[in-house]
């Protein structure tokens, strides 16, 4: 009897197969439910990201119902043709008293530029609804000008032109500007005649992105280029960027200080769909202030050819963007923001950023 009761207390284990058959089952589980989840989090991600964008676009409102009119991308005063004072705050800067964030408006000396010691406490936060939660680099960075926090969401400041620069160029009248925000200019909600539900305020870009700048001197049109025309696909385009990529004098990083109105930093342009790969051979080359080191392969770079505060005219295919797969979140100016798909054709997207194009834009393209 004592055996008997023995041989039915060893059958209650399990054996090796058995264990090895619940391990089996408990990975395939883990494999099936591992994705979903991922799934989730990246949902509510971008859920976040959305909201951050309304909020942007909600102080924008209020600051034009308070103005009159929207932020201008910077302030230049010009003597002798030159530029005599800049004041390059970003429009995130200015619409501050209207996102609750009056304590940070209030700490900006906007007297002095951006980037002057008296500004380098505020400048050197995190302003709120600046960054993704997707965003792989949500890091300060150090520059040159000091600690700088980078920014997910850039205004939309032309499609290949973005600026015509000091007086004397032909770019430098105001009306040749095509999208929302610009130096000097000040849009009211009657110039956007394309209508606020197909005009974009701006979209998402990727925190310091690296980029082509000083492409040519300053004062000059990149040949192939005009204020009134522009490659009108996304392979034109990108053939452009590799055949003129030698020419550019400075490897650097974008998008990496909310607070610079600059074209290269709070700005994105039209000139090519989002996310769409430009293929600059990246050999050996170090990226400053950021000091990565690439060693070879391709890399998305963004281009512009001469900044706005050393005199423009200043053209660029500054990219929308982001870590959400298959698009970009876009703020347009009726407040609404929508999920823009990489497949989207180039003439849409480039239309999308006009205010006054005259195009007829059907919701469902994009």
């Amino acid at each position: 009897m004592e055996l008997a009761g023995n041989q039915r207390a060893r059958r209650a284990g399990f054996t090796l197969i058995e264990l090895l058959v619940v391990i089996a089952i408990i990975a395939v589980l883990i494999a099936l439910l591992l994705p979903a989840v991922q799934s989730a989090r990246e949902a509510a991600r971008r859920i976040q990201c959305t909201n951050n964008l309304k909020q942007l676009g909600l102080a924008m409102h209020n600051y034009e119902s308070a103005n009159g009119a929207f932020p201008p991308s910077g302030a230049y005063s010009f003597f002798g043709g030159v530029i005599f004072q800049g004041n390059q705050f970003s429009p995130t800067c200015r619409i501050m008293p209207y996102a609750e964030q009056g304590s940070m408006y209030n700490a900006m000396n906007f007297s002095l530029e951006y980037s002057d010691p008296t500004n380098f406490t505020v400048m050197g936060v995190r302003a709120p609804f600046t960054i993704c939660p997707s965003e792989i680099n949500p890091q300060a960075g150090l520059t040159n000008d000091g600690l700088f926090y980078p920014t997910n969401y850039a205004w939309c400041m032309g499609d290949w032109f973005v600026y015509g620069g000091t007086p004397g160029n032909a770019g430098s009248i105001s009306n040749l500007t095509r999208s929302m925000f610009s130096i000097n200019l000040s849009r009211r909600f009657a110039s956007i005649t394309d209508g606020t539900s197909n005009t974009l305020f701006g979209a998402e870009v990727k925190a310091s992105c690296p980029q082509l700048r000083h492409c040519y001197p300053a004062g000059t049109t990149p040949p192939g280029l005009s204020y009134t025309s522009y490659p009108n696909t996304t392979i034109a385009g990108v053939a452009y960027i590799q055949a003129n990529s030698s020419s550019c004098k400075q490897q650097d990083v974008g998008h990496l200080r909310w607070n610079d109105g600059a074209g290269p930093y709070a700005g994105m342009t039209t000139a090519l769909t989002p996310n769409a790969h430009t293929g600059i051979l990246a050999t050996n080359v170090t990226l400053n202030p950021a000091g990565t080191s690439y060693t070879g392969g391709y890399l998305d770079f963004d281009w512009y050819s001469t900044d706005e505060n050393d005199g423009g005219p200043s053209f660029g295919a500054i990219t929308a963007r982001s870590f959400h797969p298959g698009g970009v979140n876009a703020l347009f100016c009726d407040g609404s923001v929508h999920f823009v798909k990489d497949s989207l054709g180039c003439s849409t997207w480039q239309a999308l950023g006009t205010v006054a194009g005259g195009e007829v834009i059907s919701s469902d393209q994009y």
